[in-house]
């Protein structure tokens, strides 16, 4: 028996980016484990992952390129060779190029490899193509623009901070499905006396770790973190020297405060107006307050004024100046790894329209010049994770649409795909990755060979790049010599490291200025509460949009998939039970409803079947499903996002996942 033990990164959609030990017995993987060396993770993996050679090795990979030979939907495919494909669809997308343009051709991509080659090599090919370019904005964008708005690009907080709070306020964050290892910290800092406090629109299972929990309506995050400022302002807890050095705009903030109001915050929130005052107490007279923030709470069309306002929070206290104070929203390490060499944004020759990933639905059934006439999807899974899904499949059905999914399984979107392709797992491709979640950068050779005939996205577009003609020298590297290529000329921040240890594959943490948490990056050097760049230039609370129905509809993240990532474990699919409905006891009375039974969810945009589960976690007047299911394990034919909608936030373009009202009906 030959058996060794490789390093190697989770790939998937989280902030945690994990280090993993692989045990490979004869070229198979036989054990996932973490890394306990990892300076961050150390060691601990989360449910999804403890398995993940069951993702590897599924009985349902794909692993030979398909043909659709039925009617689109059908699921009836038969194999051909790569070649047979690469031919395929170069004839199709050359005849399209001639008709109406490369635009008319649209890569659909996202996060189901964070590898910084893998992920987005594809880039690069259809920059060079001329096609359409993605805004790819599904996920938290509008998070990003509000914290920008008042830090620029300041270094977010070691996320081992909160090791040193007396206060910790996750707000809006479900990290126990999301964000374990920060979850760890938090535990460590409240066995030192530290306390927690979950700010949520359910009691998810973060609240089990929780010391207090408070229940806020949807989409009035904002309000409330006006309103505690009111109260900070009123009764003199600012920390004024360090607004005097640091804060830029304080004065007229200040006045518009005066009409945020416990009283009239209150009423937007649902808090009662003493909680409201106690916790601007609290939080002002804390040592070092820290605040972790979600990305749900970006997700309504005030997505990115909510962050804003709350970002604003720790500069009036001057929580930035302690150890163990701030706030964490999403740690960005971009600067470390010159991506441009693997987008290659110089291959564009002429500026060419953008579609925005959350509209995909109308993109590919409204009228445009030049139509989509194919897609192209990677590393992504639109019929399930995209918003407004019944005009998502709409689209997908048009006989004239050319479709080609890359994937790893027979997903919701493969099966209306015209062609599919074979992909690789992260165990079968080499990759280097970063973190959103904290500062460690890691090297990933592969370390198992590729099963099947399935390629990795670099292989692919090389195969596409070759049938087009393509000559550029970048077309004909391996992902390899690119990794080669980003390690050998790294930027200041990763020539700081231990390059050679990165280059063996061992995990090596970015090191952080002395007293970043106080070298604001912004124009002024100071934190910018008012922004004369922005068109209103001062936080203010704005209403989510909503639906005409009766109840805010949540879509939580589960313990036991990410996105819709996962499915293919049928052991975790069981361990989530059913696409349940919760509902509040009270409402479920009104309705007549009982414990379990099937019920639908509708509104203007579509309707989900959900098993009916009644309980108190779940306050009045919403109703919240938990985790994105395939839907060949839904109760109905639809899932989630045929609930969704393709408004956008405020600014940057975003999801407004959350932004939902449904009407309840029983099915029995």
């Amino acid at each position: 028996m030959n058996m060794e033990i490789k390093r190697s990164v989770c790939p998937y959609d989280c902030p945690d980016t994990c280090g993993l030990l692989i045990e490979v017995v004869n070229k198979k993987v036989i054990k996932v484990k973490g890394d306990p060396d990892h300076p961050y993770t150390r060691g601990t993996l989360c449910p999804k992952m403890v398995h993940y050679e069951k993702t590897v090795y599924s009985p349902e990979r794909l692993t030979r390129p398909l043909l659709q030979k039925g009617p689109k939907g059908s699921d009836n495919f038969e194999p051909i060779t790569w070649d047979e494909a690469i031919q395929i669809i170069n004839e199709r997308w050359q005849h399209i190029i001639s008709e109406y343009g490369a635009e008319a051709i649209l890569p659909y991509s996202y996060a189901g490899t964070m590898g910084i080659v893998q992920r987005n090599c594809g880039e690069a090919f259809f920059n060079r193509l001329g096609a359409s370019r993605l805004e790819r904005t599904i996920c938290a964008s509008a998070k990003g623009y509000g914290w920008a708005a008042v830090m620029g690009s300041t270094l977010a907080p070691h996320p081992d901070q909160v090791l040193h709070s007396d206060l910790i306020i996750l707000w809006g964050t479900n990290a126990m499905a999301t964000n374990i290892h920060f979850l760890q910290n938090v535990r460590v800092a409240k066995k030192k006396g530290a306390k927690v406090w979950l700010i949520e629109t359910y009691e998810t299972p973060t609240a089990k770790v929780s010391d207090r929990v408070m229940l806020v309506k949807p989409g009035s995050d904002g309000a409330l973190a006006l309103g505690m400022m009111h109260v900070i302002v009123r009764d003199g807890l600012i920390d004024e020297q360090f607004i005097n050095e640091h804060v830029q705009g304080f004065t007229e903030f200040q006045e518009r405060l005066e009409e945020y109001t416990p009283e009239k915050v209150s009423e937007l929130t649902g808090l009662k107006s003493s909680l409201i005052e106690e916790m601007a107490h609290l939080y002002a007279k804390s040592k070092a307050p820290f605040i972790s923030l979600g990305s749900g709470l970006s997700r309504y069309c005030n997505g990115a004024m909510t962050v804003r306002s709350i970002t604003c929070l720790p500069a009036l206290v001057g929580a930035w100046a302690k150890p163990g104070g701030g706030l964490l929203a999403n740690l960005s390490t971009s600067s470390a790894l010159d991506t441009r060499k693997v987008t290659r944004e110089d291959f564009s020759k002429e500026t060419t329209r953008k579609i925005n990933m959350n509209q995909l639905g109308d993109a590919l059934n409204k009228t445009v010049a030049p139509p989509v006439m194919s897609l192209y999807v990677y590393q992504s899974n639109p019929v399930a994770v995209t918003p407004d899904q019944n005009m998502v499949i709409k689209g997908l059905m048009r006989k004239d649409l050319f479709t080609v999914v890359h994937e790893r399984f027979m997903t919701d979107t493969a099966i209306y795909a015209d062609l599919i392709l074979p992909a690789t797992t992260s165990l079968e491709q080499p990759d280097i990755y970063r973190s959103y979640g904290h500062y460690c950068v890691q090297k990933a050779d592969a370390v198992i060979e590729a099963l099947g005939e399935a390629k990795s996205n670099w292989e692919v577009f090389a195969l596409l790049a070759q049938a087009q003609n393509f000559d550029e020298p970048y077309f004909n590297q391996t992902a390899g010599d690119m990794i080669k290529q980003l390690l050998e000329s790294p930027t200041p921040w990763l020539a700081q490291v231990d390059l050679e240890k990165l280059s063996a594959g061992y995990p090596v943490e970015l090191p952080l200025p002395e007293n970043y948490k106080t070298k604001f990056k912004t124009p002024s050097g100071k934190i910018v509460i008012f922004n004369n760049k922005e068109e209103e230039p001062l936080p203010k609370y704005l209403k989510p949009h909503g639906d005409n129905a009766q109840y805010w509809f949540v879509n939580s993240p589960s313990i036991y998939s990410l996105n819709s990532s996962f499915n293919e474990q049928k052991e975790l699919v069981e361990k989530k039970e059913n696409m349940y409905l919760l509902m509040h006891p009270e409402d479920a009375g009104v309705k007549g409803f009982s414990d379990g039974e099937k019920v639908s969810a509708f509104n203007e945009r579509g309707k989900v079947a959900f098993i009916l589960k009644i309980t108190p976690q779940v306050p009045a007047g919403i109703v919240v499903s938990e985790g994105v299911f395939w839907l060949r394990d839904c109760p109905g034919d639809r899932s989630v996002n045929a609930l969704t909608s393709q408004r956008l936030t405020d600014q940057a373009q975003g999801s407004t996942f959350y932004d939902t009202k449904v009407d309840v009906e029983s099915l029995e």
